[in-house]
């Protein structure tokens, strides 16, 4: 029994979106022209069920470039109204479309100037004759076996929202690095976060010369903490790399092994990468060389960097 009321409501509510993908029409490009060339902020609001759908859509769309906020029908005109500006657009959502304390918003709106866009599942109703831009939903029966609780208009409700948050997206030519920028702190935005964002520069970067002695390497070492040291030419380009394990390697064979410099301990080269590379594409050639430091570096220009294993660890990327 409870299987099939389960299938019934993940039927109903799948047709409903089913139903929508296949009336979408010219209203809905023109909706995301209208939301693409807002000068201000998206407002959505609507009330109960609807409002939770329009935090919701309000959010995905922050997060993938469009300005917006979510606005309650019942505080808007107890104050909250002051955050709509001339230069905003309204979001309505209502399945009936008589939403009453969204309706009591509307004379207001058109004093402030704003262009409204309604979501209802009824193009007479008053909420969608009183719009710039109406969508249809087209949601005739709710999941709900006694036809009451929100169930299909809410989820047609947010797969629409996230249609148009998408596909206003898209228009603006949203990236990669624009959502890592708008995500530092989450897990999908580390997965775009470059070299540069993370590797060591400046005076954090342990240099030394060819000819500069292995008691002033292991100093250099020392004070940078990054387990290795560059060598490299007076213009900066990279001559090799003297690693931790290249000292222990020395005393073990070497009697004095101070005596050296660096050029006569540095293995050649060292494995560099550019610093536009994805952080994700660094940490693979780690594991791949199984070392623990990459050079930065850009062409033949002078060694911009070092990014440590340590500093992927850092940033969660394991």
């Amino acid at each position: 029994m409870s299987r099939d009321v389960a299938r019934q409501v993940l039927e109903t509510e799948a047709k409903a979106i089913t139903n929508l993908m296949e009336s979408l029409g010219e209203e809905f490009d023109r909706a995301v022209e209208l939301i693409d060339g807002c000068g201000g902020r998206v407002v959505l609001t609507g009330m109960g069920k609807s409002g939770i759908i329009c935090r919701k859509i309000a959010a995905t769309m922050r997060s993938t470039g469009t300005p917006a906020v979510f606005l309650h029908p019942a505080e808007a005109i107890h104050g909250d109204l002051g955050m709509v500006a001339g230069e905003d657009l309204v979001l309505a959502i209502s399945n009936s479309g008589a939403t009453e304390e969204i309706l009591n918003l509307l004379a207001v709106l058109r004093r402030i100037g704003v262009s409204l866009i309604a979501v209802t599942s009824s193009p007479e109703s008053p909420l969608a004759k009183a719009a710039d831009l109406h969508l249809d939903l087209g949601v005739r029966r709710e999941a709900c076996p006694m036809n009451l609780a929100p169930t299909a208009s809410t989820t047609a409700s947010l797969a629409l929202g996230d249609a148009l948050a998408l596909a206003v997206s898209v228009k603006k030519g949203f990236r990669e690095e624009d959502f890592a920028r708008l995500h530092p702190g989450g897990r999908l935005g580390k997965r775009f976060l470059k070299v540069s964002d993370l590797m060591h520069t400046g005076d954090e970067v342990p240099r030394v010369g060819s000819d500069t002695t292995m008691k002033d390497v292991i100093y250099e070492m020392s004070r940078k903490g990054l387990g290795l040291a560059t060598v490299q030419d007076p213009a900066g380009a990279l001559l090799g790399v003297i690693t931790d394990g290249d000292l222990r390697r020395l005393m073990e064979r070497e009697a004095n092994p101070l005596a050296h410099t660096a050029a006569e301990v540095m293995h050649r080269g060292g494995a560099c990468i550019h610093p536009d590379e994805l952080a994700t594409a660094a940490l693979r050639v780690l594991e791949e060389k199984r070392i623990t430091s990459l050079m930065v570096c850009d062409g033949q220009a002078p060694v911009l960097g070092v990014l440590h294993l340590h500093d992927l660890w850092g940033v969660g990327l394991f």
